[in-house]
């Protein structure tokens, strides 16, 4: 997963509000439609894809608003995908309340996972004015590139010096606490929020799998808080029917992607390293930023 583009969205005036997905038609849609949805969820950034490949294709920048829109895509897939865990986790968390018992491991689960949702809020109120006009600095190439090579850098030693031993039933509120101030730096083009999640969760001695999970679970409620305040910004941004229309096709194809993603990627990190991300994420990031200084990447 990539920034939660819904947190600065959701913090943004009509007119910060960058539109650009409104220039393109269907198909162009549900093809970044589908890489958002499989990057959203896999750590190697969404933002970085949504803006290498209009990039290489030649078609306009979609914008942050885009962004934000298909986040809502990868909500519905991931509490499809994870809704016994979620419905344990919430069931668990009333009954403890109403007994009392703030030791419950699900209770322990959710506040972890609230109170680390609070730095990305802040964080996005912060940079929402960077982030969100048009032309912003930090969606460039460039620094899109250097962070994905930071951030592959961090997962590779994460993966050779995490314990790997930690399983979901283990977790603590002060692993919310960590991971949720990790999902923060995500805000910023080409860091990923799976990807900074999942680091996190690495150094913190998870299991691969059970890191995954957490990470997904713990960006439940920033963009469930962002989604109705970005929907009603987009409406008074003067979004036509149009627009509308442009968003729902894409909503529908990340929506799929993102479903499938999820399950590959458990299945993948139940028997393999993160290594292949590394990888991927430093050689990408090679690529924007030698294309942008020799100049076939603009």
């Amino acid at each position: 997963m990539t920034m939660l583009s819904a947190i600065l969205i959701a913090a943004a005036t009509p007119d910060d509000v960058d539109l650009g997905f409104v220039q393109l038609d269907w198909f162009k849609v549900i093809i970044l439609g589908i890489v958002q949805g499989i990057t959203e969820l896999l750590p190697i950034s969404s933002t970085a894809h949504l803006r290498i490949v209009p990039g290489l294709l030649g078609w306009p920048d979609p914008g942050s608003a885009f962004s934000a829109a298909m986040q809502l895509a990868s909500l519905a897939a991931v509490i499809t995908y994870f809704w016994q865990d979620i419905n344990e986790l919430v069931g668990g968390t009333v009954r403890a309340i109403a007994k009392q018992d703030y030791r419950s491991r699900s209770f322990q689960i959710v506040v972890g996972v609230l109170i680390g949702t609070v730095p990305i809020v802040i964080a996005g109120l912060l940079l929402k004015k960077t982030l969100n006009a048009p032309g912003s600095p930090l969606r460039s190439l460039f620094v899109v590139g250097l962070a994905s090579v930071v951030m592959s850098l961090l997962l590779a030693l994460a993966e050779w010096r995490g314990g790997r031993d930690r399983q979901f039933e283990q977790l603590t509120r002060g692993d919310g606490v960590v991971v949720g101030i990790a999902q923060a730096f995500a805000l910023v083009p080409g860091v990923s929020r799976s990807g900074s999640t999942l680091t996190a969760g690495l150094f913190l001695g998870m299991e691969r799998e059970t890191a995954a999970r957490f990470s997904f679970l713990l960006g439940l409620p920033a963009v469930i808080l962002a989604g109705a305040a970005e929907l009603h910004t987009l409406f008074k941004a003067g979004l036509d029917a149009h627009g509308w229309g442009t968003l729902l096709v894409g909503l529908v194809s990340a929506s799929i992607s993102a479903f499938l993603a999820i399950y590959f990627l458990l299945r993948y990190l139940e028997r393999q390293s993160t290594w292949i991300f590394v990888w991927y994420r430093l050689l990408m990031g090679i690529f924007l930023m030698v294309g942008v200084v020799v100049g076939f990447l603009k």
